[in-house]
Formats: structure tokens, C-alpha cells, sequence
């Protein structure tokens, strides 16, 4: 009899055990397809500010002769953009694109002509509402990867982690040279 009571304690742990690792992993696959969404999120809007670049750059080209280094710049760094593989590669490229970005309209600053198109105007405001809209998204995208990051390294789920081979995820960082001071200049005129 006590030889049943023992069998049956131990085919009770087992099915807590096995559930306990299935309820883990489950949520660790949750995570990770969260991940994943918020990425493919942010991809949506950066295609969508890839596709718009070429319009932007084709209305500032007949007003910034003088400016052909911006533009070649802006071009470059979206050249880089559809060449990346990695998601290190990508996130490289899309800072790269709005470091970019970020010159062309100060560089715009200087031809009020161009300020006044509508064309630009309108180019302008879309591609800094579509800018807004993926710094949202990379904040998701960071806390997704943050809450996914900590459950993996997290005890006990740490021991299903492993065994199933749930790798962390990198979280996506600026370029460190936008952590610097801006050196500000008031010059009389």
C-alpha cells in the first residue's frame, strides 16, 4: 500500500514539475513573440520612412545645389538601410538614416524657398511624425526585450531558459556619440 502512496506522490510532483516547465516555456515563447512583433512594428514605419526619403530628397535637389554633401548623405545612409542583414546591422543603419535626416533639415533651414513648398512641407512633416512614431515603437520594442531579458535570467525560469535554449535579446541603443553635450553657439548678427 505505501508502495501506491509513494508512486502516486511521485507521479503527482512529476505533473506538477512538467506543468510548471510547460506553463514557463509557454510564457518564454510569449515573450520572445512579443519581441518580435514590436520589431516587425518598427519595421513597418521605417519602410514606410524608406519609401518616403526618395520624394523628400527629389523636392529638396532642385533648391540645394550647394548642398549636394547632405543629400549624397541621406542617400548613402539609406543605401546602407536596405543592405543591412543582422538586427545589429539594422539598428547601425536606421540610426544612421536619422542622423542624416536630422542634417537635411537643419541644412533646410538655410533655404526659406524650400521651407515654404508645400511639397516639402508636407514631405517634412511626414517623415518627422513617421520619426515620432518609430522613437514609440523602439521604447516597446526596449521594454518587450527588458521584460523578456530578466525572465530568462530570472530562478527557476532560468534552468527552462536553458534547456530550450532561449538566448537574450539586445536591446536597441543609440550611437554613443548622440550621448555627447551639444556644443550651442548664439552668434550676433
Amino acid at each position: 500500500m505505501t508502495g501506491w502512496i509513494a508512486l502516486g506522490v511521485i507521479l503527482f510532483i512529476l505533473t506538477i514539475l512538467i506543468l510548471y516547465v510547460i506553463t514557463v516555456y509557454n510564457g518564454l515563447v510569449t515573450l520572445k513573440n512579443n519581441i518580435d512583433k514590436a520589431w516587425s512594428n518598427i519595421d513597418v514605419l521605417l519602410k514606410q520612412r524608406f519609401d518616403e526619403l526618395p520624394k523628400l530628397i527629389k523636392v529638396c535637389e532642385g533648391y540645394m545645389q550647394h548642398e549636394q554633401k547632405t543629400l549624397e548623405a541621406v542617400i548613402k545612409a539609406r543605401s546602407m538601410v536596405s543592405s543591412a542583414r543582422t538586427d545589429a546591422e539594422k539598428v547601425t543603419a536606421q540610426n544612421a538614416l536619422s542622423d542624416t535626416l536630422r542634417s537635411l533639415f537643419m541644412v533646410v533651414e538655410r533655404y526659406p524657398d524650400l521651407k515654404a513648398d508645400k511639397v516639402f512641407r508636407q514631405l517634412g512633416n511626414r517623415i518627422t511624425e513617421l520619426e515620432d512614431q518609430i522613437a514609440d515603437r523602439r521604447e516597446m520594442y526596449n521594454e518587450s526585450v527588458n521584460i523578456y531579458n530578466i525572465r530568462i535570467e530570472q530562478f527557476p525560469d532560468v534552468i527552462v531558459a536553458r534547456l530550450f535554449n532561449f538566448a537574450a535579446r539586445a536591446l536597441w541603443q543609440i550611437d554613443p556619440a548622440h550621448r555627447e553635450d551639444v556644443e550651442v553657439s548664439f552668434q550676433h548678427m
